[in-house]
């Protein structure tokens, strides 16, 4: 409000000024202008009575009359003319010269101070922007922009944050600390500096933070790691200074810096190198942290997703002394979280929030608040007054496998296909041991998906062992299999399942030690980003000969699960009609018909028949939905989304716990990855 009250006060002033630049140079526009030659002309049949002459011979003149009708005239005349005044005299015209008089002082003033003062305006302006309306005006750029939500306005309390039972107790001592600090230190004991939250997005972090000081009753300063680099040097270790001096006169109270990856990264790496702005933040920021007097109980909290890039610096004892990991809740973790989140909905008695915790492995907080959201529009839509189970799996669906396209078209034939496709990976899938359920085949078209099977498992994983990785490659191999074997004709549909199989395949020979022929051994890299604070460079430790017998290994491995995927499907042709059948009549089968089909029956329609069907599905029509023409390559979906979702969190004991969300990792166990909801899709 303030910035625009000042806005509005630069506008008044400028618009005041052109209304009297306006005034001073007003010229009298009621006379007729005429052009020059007119002038002479009418000059020459005796009609001008009387002119008077104004300017000066640099300028040139301005002549202004009035003619014997009595109507008056002026005209621009350049000082070139010498025979203009001898004709105005032979023709008795009056005439009278008016040299130019020099301009009055304010408008001079005007004429040399406005572009100046709108310079200065300019600037003043600029300045109030970077530091954001601020107090101090112009020069606040440097002030802190920590906000404060004073512990009367915090209402966040332990009991908010459900599903990282263990982060809290971890916690639990800082929150102690800071209601009777007494107690601790007339022991010789002092509480941890700094904690830094590690853990995957939307696991609570923030929440966590508000929550310890909800829970000590303490004032909370919030800011961004972003926030503090801007484009002047210095302002962002001002900022720091600044934000510290405000907690210690709080103080007791607690500092949370999120995302302090921005501003804390290693020093010293990374292609810009040197000694740039943000490593002047961030030498600031350690020299705040270790500066702080025992008594002043200022207690830092900073969240990251990455904790791998900060500085060494900033994690040793004496700053951020402890480290706690924010998980992905576990089954139980979940229903605790739904729990909270369906407080806000009137839930329907058929809501069953246990089985909704099972059926979504690797959500975060965020994702299941999300999926309760998604639930209550989806009820809204549907005009019921109570959101009840079908709208809880639908949002699932949603958030899985993207929204329904019910609109889109596609031709008989490629409906056919993408149903073999979809039902090779199913029934691949329900064949071999150790594998997921399939949860849910479907053909309809979701997000930039044609078709998906759906494995959900029945637990969460803490690991993949080597079968279940080579049964993995196998469904992969189903889709593209079917094809060739009931279609007749080999689709680009398959393309991301050889990416994935391939990528699984490789992971299995150069970093888990899954073949005999190359043994336990480590061939490749760690794959990261270039600016992780660390090195540049990568490096190759293995010959050429050697990349040959990995590439060889991979291949055998892939030649092989194909060859088990093929003969599975060639044993199965009877299930592989059925199925295919099934999903061109309802689009949709769910776990029921799966087991229905894989037990050798005719499965029945499934419970939400009616809503599957489209209205393009009625009647005898062979083309419900167009072909899509896909060059070779190319892929409705982005590379590292399939059409087999398989979910579930994948940490190995020896691993960090944090599991990595790239769309692109394989599940493994030893590595802390989670297959993010991707799908095993036929383009």
């Amino acid at each position: 409000m303030g910035n625009f009250k000042h806005l509005l006060v630069w506008l008044a002033l400028g618009i005041g000024l052109m209304a009297a630049y306006n005034a001073l140079g007003e010229r009298k526009e009621e006379s007729q202008q005429i052009e020059y030659s007119q002038f002479i002309e009418q000059v020459n049949n005796g009609e001008i009575a009387n002119v008077n002459i104004e300017g000066s011979l640099a300028s040139g003149y301005v002549i202004k009359g009035e003619r014997t009708d009595q109507t008056t005239f002026f005209t621009n005349a350049l000082p070139a003319d010498d025979k203009l005044m001898s004709t105005l005299l032979d023709k008795n015209v009056r005439v009278k010269i008016t040299p130019e008089e020099p301009p009055g002082m304010l408008r001079s003033l005007l004429f040399s101070l406005l572009p100046v003062m709108l310079l200065i305006g300019a600037w003043f302006w600029f300045m109030r922007m970077q530091a954001g309306g601020g107090k101090g005006g112009a020069f606040s750029f440097g002030k802190s922009r920590a906000k404060l939500l004073d512990k009367d306005a915090n209402k966040v309390t332990f009991a908010d944050v459900a599903g990282c039972d263990e982060a809290k107790e971890e916690v639990q001592e800082i929150v102690d600390y800071l209601k009777a600090p007494n107690r601790y230190q007339s022991l010789g004991g002092r509480v941890p500096r700094g904690i830094l939250l590690a853990g995957s997005p939307g696991t609570g972090k923030t929440l966590l933070a508000k929550a310890i000081a909800g829970e000590a009753g303490v004032p909370f300063f919030s800011i961004s790691g972003s926030d503090f680099v801007e484009m002047f040097v210095g302002v962002g270790a001002s900022r720091v200074r600044d934000m510290f001096e405000q907690a210690k006169k709080n103080s007791p109270c607690i500092i949370f810096i999120d995302e302090i990856d921005a501003v804390g990264r290693q020093r010293g790496a990374g292609l810009g190198g040197g000694n740039d702005e943000r490593e002047q933040t961030l030498n600031q920021l350690l020299v705040e942290m270790d500066g702080f007097e025992s008594n002043q109980t200022v207690i830092v909290i900073a969240a990251t997703n990455r904790p791998d890039v900060l500085d060494p610096a900033l994690q040793r004892p004496g700053r951020f002394d402890r480290q706690v990991v924010v998980p992905l809740p576990d089954i139980r973790g979940r229903e605790q979280i739904l729990k909270v989140h369906a407080k806000k909905v009137p839930l329907d008695e058929s809501v069953d929030l246990v089985s909704l915790a099972r059926g979504t492995p690797g959500f975060s907080g965020a994702d299941l608040a999300n999926l309760v959201n998604e639930a209550a529009l989806f009820a809204g839509r549907r005009n019921k007054v109570k959101v009840d189970q079908s709208d809880f799996e639908d949002a699932k669906d949603k958030i899985y496998m993207g929204p329904e396209r019910r609109s889109m078209v596609m031709h008989e034939d490629e409906k056919r296909a993408t149903a073999y496709h979809e039902a090779g990976h199913a029934i691949v899938a329900e064949s071999l041991p150790f594998t997921d359920p399939v949860h849910k085949v479907t053909i309809m078209p979701r997000g930039r998906a044609l078709g998906l099977t759906w494995q959900l498992p029945e637990r969460d994983r803490i690991s993949m062992y080597k079968d279940q990785m080579l049964n993995q490659i196998a469904i992969l191999y189903g889709g593209r299999i079917a094809e060739d074997l009931f279609v007749g004709r080999i689709s680009t549909g398959a393309s991301n399942d050889f990416e994935r199989a391939t990528q699984i395949a490789r992971e299995m020979v150069t970093r888990f030690g899954m073949s005999e022929k190359m043994g336990q051994m480590v061939y490749a890299e760690n794959e990261g980003e270039v600016f992780l604070g660390r090195s540049v460079t990568r490096s190759q430790n293995i010959s050429e000969k050697t990349q040959q017998e990995v590439d060889a290994e991979i291949r055998r491995i892939l030649d092989e699960q194909y060859a088990v995927a093929y003969k599975i499907l060639d044993e199965n042709r009877d299930k592989m009609e059925t199925m295919c059948k099934a999903l061109m009549e309802w689009e949709t089968i769910d776990r029921d018909q799966v087991l229905e089909i894989m037990a050798g029956k005719q499965p029945s329609p499934p419970k939400d028949y009616s809503h599957n069907v489209r209205p393009d599905d009625e009647g005898d029509n062979t083309e419900t939905r167009p072909a899509v023409p896909v060059e070779a390559g190319h892929q409705d979906t982005p590379s590292g989304s399939g059409d087999v979702v398989q979910d579930g969190a994948t940490v190995s004991p020896e691993a960090d716990p944090q599991p990595n969300l790239n769309p692109d990792s394989v599940t493994a166990g030893g590595e802390g990855t989670y297959q993010a909801p991707d799908a095993h899709r036929k383009d």
